[in-house]
């Protein structure tokens, strides 16, 4: 009897795979996709109804030599690739391969989860291809295509070559750009807070404090320093005496399980994994790992999916979970039944562990620290989605001194509930944590407050987090759970982005293509017309509008547009920006140019002078120089020349000063002798990859001397 093949794009998911079916099955890894659009052009006959024109993608022939012996010795191919838009289409282009070789079976089965239970389930009721899957792929993969491959000459030709644009990374582009244009325009706003503080007792309850909220009856605000102070003065020895107090129980109910998005929040607020780094480690838990004797074990279910919807087994069994390890009272009379959002695949679950026996204390041994960190983070989400609300006693008192009303508010956790497993992260600006309040009733007299005036001043809008951009993204119908990750990789890869302690800042070339393309492409920059596009490919997916009515939609507006831009985009190319700053050299005004790696400043004297500075600008947009770099005293065992002390990636260098004539480099030395006995190097200052500034002996690797200590020279 033949054996039958079954196709996956995983070497790891094969492998998992591969235990629970008998002899009878031989697994295979096409490795991704096997077929793509060239790079080399546009690969799309626009002519022809956009006929993509599919090649073997290079270094694949190997591969697909070995699907296709291996199909023509089987019984019956099974095809089994992701189960979403990418894995449909990578199932499509095998069939088409293996097609017509003997006039095989070819089924295509999907796994959410890659337990034997789901394998051997999928592998009994095995279907057919989805075409309208394969549909929206194809048209996003189209769609992106036309938009990157005739927008990226353009910037070439305008601003310099090695540009790219994408018709969804942009668009995210264009968001950071434009909350960065806010927190430049921002002007603070001064206000005025007035706090009272109201003793303890000891062994009782600590002290509190209210916040003074109306005046004469009326709600407060305090605009500038005198009014503070004003109030203070007028509330000199006043009593102070609880006015009114009301208690209420509020509940707050579990959060649902994880989807795609937000996972990627979450990891990035509680781990500060990147979403790329999110997603790596979610495919390595849901593929299948090493759990020793046991062999590799799919963790979780499938990782791309935007239902939060729970199948009745899984809910039963963390119920069971549940009650067993929290008692009855964790857990409510029925399942928690959680909903998507309209657009939501609802066939996919949400991302959850594949079997309760493997907690994360069972599994800890066997996972790398951050695979860990992860199933911990999916596990306690899920566990905590079918537990019951937690009861809060909230509080709130008001206090009156002669004709103003200071407000105090406390809450004390009754009964935990789910948080008892899992409380979710904050974004900035979040709520503030309630303390708790005393015993408080109507009448009651408190004792010497302290009335303090505070000064504050309105804050901008936060620059976006990888949190905070995946939940505006997602809020806003740009791209779908599959690309978050992606978008945010090209974004910074392509360097219109760049991370600044932790947040998302767009660079000076972000600023200027997003500009250029906002001007020349305003449709297609366009976040409601983006995520329109992305509806109309859910209606692709759903069978609802044929692809090439999507096409023909977009393209003849784009291409409208395309042709105007050659012709009207401004030319960033060989133009100079005059700024303020003057040349320390000759007096002459320093410009602004583009090079290679982008904007720097320039003397307008050139060629006569030749002087170059980086430059910043501050947060209203101004121009500074950079600080120059400073001289040494040593010389450039090369040329001769001086060298200069610069600052790069990883901290402070010595460079030669007739760069980039000469381009010789050393570490900066502190001038301290390595204290080692006998080894005569001196202590360099070297940083670490996450920056952290270190002193090393210059003799590495002979000698492993370092020290966080900053060396005082004597």
């Amino acid at each position: 009897m033949k054996k039958s093949l079954i196709i996956v794009e995983s070497p790891a998911k094969a492998k998992t795979i591969n235990k629970f079916l008998g002899k009878d099955f031989e697994v295979m890894a096409s490795v991704g996709h096997i077929k793509d659009l060239p790079k080399s052009s546009l690969g799309v006959d626009i002519d022809a109804d956009f006929t993509p024109c599919y090649e073997t993608i290079k270094g694949k022939a190997k591969v697909i030599s070995g699907l296709v012996k291996a199909g023509k010795e089987a019984g019956a191919v099974y095809l089994a690739p992701d189960p979403d838009r990418e894995g449909e289409a990578i199932a499509w282009h095998i069939k088409e391969t293996l097609e017509g070789k003997d006039g095989k079976k070819i089924f295509r089965v999907l796994f959410n989860e890659i337990t034997e239970r789901a394998v051997k389930e999928a592998m009994a009721h095995p279907g057919q291809i989805d075409r309208n899957k394969v549909d929206a792929q194809q048209a996003r993969r189209i769609l992106d295509r036309l938009v990157g491959y005739q927008v990226s000459p353009l910037l070439w030709d305008k601003v310099r070559r090695g540009l790219s644009a994408g018709r969804v990374q942009s668009v995210a582009v264009r968001i950071i750009c434009e909350r960065e244009r806010e927190i430049q325009g921002f002007t603070p706003r001064e206000y005025w807070s007035i706090e009272a503080a109201f003793d303890g007792q000891p062994a009782v309850h600590d002290g509190f404090t209210a916040r003074l909220s109306k005046k004469d009856g009326k709600k407060i605000e305090i605009n500038i320093a005198e009014e503070a102070h004003a109030i203070v003065a007028d509330l000199k020895g006043a009593e102070y005496k609880v006015a009114e107090v009301e208690k209420k129980e509020r509940k707050r109910n579990p959060l649902p399980p994880f989807i795609t998005s937000t996972l990627q929040q979450e990891a990035a607020r509680k781990l500060s994994f990147t979403s790329k780094k999110t997603m790596m480690f979610a495919q390595n838990l849901y593929e299948g790992v090493e759990l020793a004797e046991e062999g590799p074990v799919g963790l979780i279910t499938y990782m791309r999916t935007d239902s939060p919807r729970l199948a009745a087994e899984a809910m039963d069994a963390a119920r069971k979970f549940i009650k067993g390890k929290y008692g009855d009272e964790y857990l409510p009379a029925k399942p928690n039944v959680y909903r998507g959002k309209k657009s939501a695949q609802e066939a996919h679950e949400a991302i959850r562990p594949t079997d309760l026996k493997y907690t994360p204390e069972y599994v800890k041994n066997h996972l790398t620290k951050d695979q860990w960190r992860l199933y911990e983070l999916i596990w306690k989400r899920f566990m905590a989605s079918q537990m019951s609300p937690a009861v809060i006693d909230q509080t709130s008192a008001a206090i009156a001194a002669r004709n103003y009303i200071f407000q105090a508010t406390g809450a004390v956790m009754k009964f935990p509930g789910f948080t008892a497993v899992y409380e979710e992260g904050k974004d900035e600006g979040g709520e503030e944590e309630e303390g708790k309040l005393p015993p408080l009733n109507p009448g009651q007299k408190l004792d010497s407050p302290g009335v303090t005036p505070r000064q504050h001043f309105t804050q901008p809008p936060p620059r976006f987090t990888e949190a905070t951009i995946v939940k505006e993204l997602e809020e806003k119908g740009i791209g779908r759970p599959s690309t978050y990750s992606a978008i945010l990789s090209t974004i910074q890869e392509r360097e219109y982005v760049t991370k600044e302690k932790g947040r998302l800042a767009p660079t000076e070339l972000g600023f200027l293509v997003t500009g250029l393309l906002v001007e020349s492409f305003p449709k297609i920059l366009d976040v409601e017309f983006t995520a329109h596009m992305e509806e109309e490919l859910d209606g692709v997916e759903e069978g609802k509008i044929p692809w090439l009515g999507v096409m023909r939609e977009f393209y003849g507006p784009f291409k409208e547009s395309l042709e105007r831009a050659k012709q009207g985009m401004k030319k960033v190319k060989g133009t100079e920006v005059p700024t303020e700053i003057v040349c320390e050299k000759c007096n002459s005004p320093m410009v602004i140019k583009w090079g290679k790696k982008g904007k720097f400043l320039a003397c307008s004297g050139w060629p006569e002078c030749k002087n170059t500075s980086d430059f910043t600008t501050d947060e209203k947009g101004h121009v500074q120089a950079v600080e120059k770099v400073v001289e040494t005293g040593e010389k450039c065992p090369n040329c001769g020349k001086p060298m200069s002390v610069k600052s790069g990636r990883y901290g402070r260098f010595l460079a030669c000063s007739d760069y980039p004539t000469c381009k010789t480099t050393k570490p900066f030395s502190t001038g301290v002798p390595c204290p080692e006995d006998g080894c005569g190097g001196a202590l360099l200052e070297r940083r670490t990859k996450r920056g952290r500034v270190f002193y090393g002996c210059s003799n590495y690797p002979k000698c492993k001397y370092a020290t966080w200590d900053n060396p005082k020279k004597d």
